[in-house]
């Protein structure tokens, strides 16, 4: 049988049901004055039904919750948790975890003294619900941004040109300087090395066929991809963080502007558009480093690349150009997704910068793998 609610409050009904399943149900307004009389028994039944190992919050009957209710229900939380049992909140809607978000973070970032130690099942479980959480996040943003780019496809006037182009001279064009390096030095160091091994039998000539293939087909999208996660994955979540922080992605919201469309559509056409040019670049620099080296062993400019041109093929060099946008739009995506995951404060815009280009250089080494099986089947 339901208890009957323990304080007549004309603003908040509170009743418990020890179930099974353990419940509270919440409904009105919970704000400073209304929680403040029930705040004492509603932890002491929070406490009673967690010993019994579940507990479920019914918050679908809340009109209206501010800060105040927020901290009564992360406090019906931490006493769950200190039984090792996790709430189960039925209507939570965006407004209250929006109050109940800081009070998360606040606790995540507790001092390692005095640290409760957890029983494993609990942060399996935790753990568990973490990754089912962030892979329906992204599967939700993957939906989101096709749909917007379907629109971008249909309706290109809708496309904000000027910001796709601004995103993509920083993206690409301030990147050549670095990119220009990291190539020659990738060519010379290919080309010292298969010029050592390839001398024992005379076939130094071949070190270009070698040279060529690797930079077309494998070391020049994945060095170019890594590049551009480090500087324009990182610089996408920041910025986007940033304005989460600042409130801004709310202001759009408010105004009926869809942050998707607004801010990641011209991110990841960007992405997707510099890519390909940018390892088309880094395959020319490249080839230009190993030239320069076989010119030291006595192979001539021309003899060098006449033997580039009669080893590589149209596809080793689409192939490439296809990986490399491929890996752009990863780079974008997860870039644009940690942005607009970012918390309260400025230590947030951090930890989503460092996840944007962690997660983003996972994702292209396990593409990069799937590409080369899929080629190797199919016999590209």
């Amino acid at each position: 049988m339901p208890r009957p609610e323990t304080d007549p409050n004309p603003n908040l009904r509170y009743r418990a049901e020890p179930g099974p399943p353990a419940r509270i149900l919440l409904a009105g307004r919970m704000d400073a004055y209304s929680v403040g009389p029930l705040w004492e028994r509603v932890l002491r039944e929070a406490d009673d039904f967690a010993a019994q190992g579940e507990l479920s919050v019914d918050l679908s009957g809340v009109r209206y919750c501010d800060g105040a209710g927020a901290a009564l229900l992360f406090s019906v939380e931490q006493v769950a948790a200190e039984r090792g049992v996790e709430v189960h909140m039925d209507g939570l809607d965006g407004a209250i975890e929006g109050h109940l978000r800081p009070y998360r973070e606040a606790a995540a970032t507790r001092s390692a003294r005095g640290a409760v130690e957890r029983p494993w099942t609990t942060r399996l479980r935790r753990y568990v619900v973490a990754v089912g959480h962030e892979i329906y996040e992204q599967i939700a943003f993957i939906g989101e941004y096709s749909r917007a780019l379907a629109l971008a496809v249909l309706h290109p006037g809708r496309v904000r040109w000027g910001d796709t182009l601004k995103v993509a001279e920083a993206a690409g064009f301030q990147a050549l300087p670095i990119v220009s390096l990291i190539a020659f030095l990738l060519g010379v160091i290919l080309a010292f090395q298969s010029a050592i091994a390839m001398s024992q039998f005379g076939a130094q000539i071949f070190v270009a066929d070698l040279v060529a293939i690797s930079l077309l087909r494998e070391l020049g999208p994945l060095m170019m991809a890594i590049l551009l996660a480090g500087r324009s994955g990182a610089a996408f979540a920041a910025e986007i963080g940033t304005m989460k922080v600042n409130e801004e992605v709310n202001a759009l919201t408010t105004m009926g502007l869809d942050p998707v469309r607004f801010l990641v559509v011209p991110r990841i056409l960007a992405g997707v558009f510099v890519a390909p040019l940018l390892t088309l670049y880094a395959n020319l620099i490249g080839l230009i480093g190993a030239a320069l080296v076989m010119r030291g062993f006595g192979i001539p400019w021309v003899a060098f690349f006449n033997q580039v041109s009669g080893a590589v093929t149209l596809t080793d060099l689409t192939s490439g150009l296809f990986k490399a946008a491929v890996f752009g739009l990863l780079v974008a995506s997860v870039g644009c997704l940690r942005g607009l995951q970012t918390g309260n404060g400025a230590a947030a815009v951090g930890r989503s910068t460092t996840s944007a280009v962690v997660s983003a250089i996972i994702l292209i080494v396990v593409a990069d793998g799937l590409f080369a099986m899929l080629f190797y089947h199919f016999g590209i």
